[in-house]
């Protein structure tokens, strides 16, 4: 059996100059964060030769990986070279679709882990997430970016840069264990109360892209920003630019705010927030936000009824937490 743990991720500042349409011309730059909610995916041998795939959905029980329906699964099993009579089950903390915090590419990075350790072969975080993106990207065109894969991948606190033909540049964030622990403290996760698909959302910013350009540009002058204010221990900073960065990203495409997401961060603002987003392309999921020390329990008591998922940072990306490999059937 092996067992893969994921962590699903809470971007910074940058959100959207990870899109290809974007890096092709110009570096992208996202800050993102590993948190501690994770995807864990199970493998175990079978003894016939059939493969079951048990997730959220259904279970399925084919004979052979092309008849797979669940397409993270299949692809991630014909690229890490699986073939037949294993047993998959993916569990996720925090549900699956829709929660804006990267839980599909945590999926996809966490599948490829557990298949590799269960084909024998120990993948790094870079085998990871380039594999991922390539599944996400290449093979199923899905229209989104890269950041995902990445943080998925190597987790930590992580300056992300994007640029031509895919290229990505992973840099650890500059900060001392007390700036960490000062900006750990002051991100409050809020569940908006629904969920729902990004592909639309980042489907329709990429064809906005010529009239996105400026405000996606000063999107990322803000991860730069939130990057340095790290770097000097100025956390409080890290929530104004959270503020700047939602404003700017409320107008890439339709849908990404409503009226009871707006009213909620008002509520919010007028309660101690600095600042906050969505954690993902928008229209539902989670918002984070960010309060100074003496404005959190405030802010907590404002918004009591929502429901808070506590979070930490998680310094490890993907990894395999049990494996214990017994070829007895073959």
């Amino acid at each position: 059996m092996i067992i893969s743990q994921t962590p699903l991720r809470v971007s910074l500042a940058g959100g959207g100059t990870d899109l290809p349409a974007y890096c092709e011309t110009s570096e992208g730059r996202v800050l993102s964060l590993a948190v501690d909610k994770y995807v864990h995916v199970i493998v175990s041998e079978r003894f016939d030769d059939q493969i079951h795939v048990n997730y959220a959905r259904r279970k399925e029980v084919v004979s052979s990986v092309a008849e797979v329906q669940h397409p993270l699964a299949r692809e991630a099993m014909r690229l890490a070279g699986m073939s037949a009579g294993f047993e998959v089950t993916t569990l996720a903390d925090i549900p699956s679709e829709g929660s804006g915090l990267g839980s599909s590419s945590s999926l996809t990075v966490g599948l490829l882990n557990a298949f590799h350790a269960f084909m024998g072969r120990q993948a790094d975080a870079e085998t990871l997430a380039r594999q991922a993106c390539e599944i996400e990207l290449g093979r199923l065109k899905k229209p989104i970016g890269r950041q995902d894969q990445y943080i998925a991948a190597y987790g930590g606190v992580r300056f992300l840069r994007f640029g031509r033909a895919g290229r990505v540049d992973v840099e650890s964030a500059d900060a001392d264990p007390a700036a960490l622990r000062r900006l750990e403290d002051g991100l409050l996760l809020y569940f908006t109360g629904k969920t729902r698909s990004a592909d639309g959302l980042l489907a329709e910013q990429s064809l906005r892209m010529r009239e996105n350009r400026a405000p996606l540009d000063a999107i990322r002058a803000l991860a730069d920003r939130a990057r340095a204010a790290l770097a000097r221990g100025d956390v409080d900073e890290i929530g104004r630019a959270l503020d700047a960065n939602w404003r700017l990203k409320r107008a890439l495409a339709e849908g990404v705010s409503d009226p009871g997401i707006d009213a909620f961060y008002a509520r919010a603002k007028r309660h101690g927030a600095l600042g906050g987003k969505i954690t993902g392309a928008g229209g539902g999921g989670f918002f984070v936000l960010y309060a100074p020390e003496l404005k959190r329990a405030r802010l907590r008591a404002a918004l009591r009824g929502r429901r808070e998922v506590p979070i930490a940072i998680e310094s490890d990306g993907s990894k395999i937490i049990f494996n214990q490999r017994r070829r007895v059937w073959k």
